[in-house]
């Protein structure tokens, strides 16, 4: 699934590291590295959580991009 996100560039702003944004929102060091990567994508739950740290909607910090070569 091609989801991309800014949160690198988000937390950057806030002037936090991957340790503090897990801490801010509830999930561990690994899990925000994983996110930035593009290696997972988070629950809406935790989608909503970064979002409001961030001071962002959803929309801005994650994109969704649809594979042409994917059958429907």
């Amino acid at each position: 699934m091609p989801l991309y996100n800014h949160l690198k560039e988000y937390r950057a702003r806030l002037g936090v590291n991957q340790q503090e944004m897990g801490a801010l929102v509830g999930a561990s060091r690994q899990t925000i590295s994983l996110i930035e990567r593009g290696d997972y994508s988070p629950s809406v739950t935790l989608a909503l959580k970064i979002a409001a740290k961030c001071n962002a909607k959803v929309e801005d910090l994650f994109e969704y991009v649809e594979d042409e070569n994917e059958e429907e």
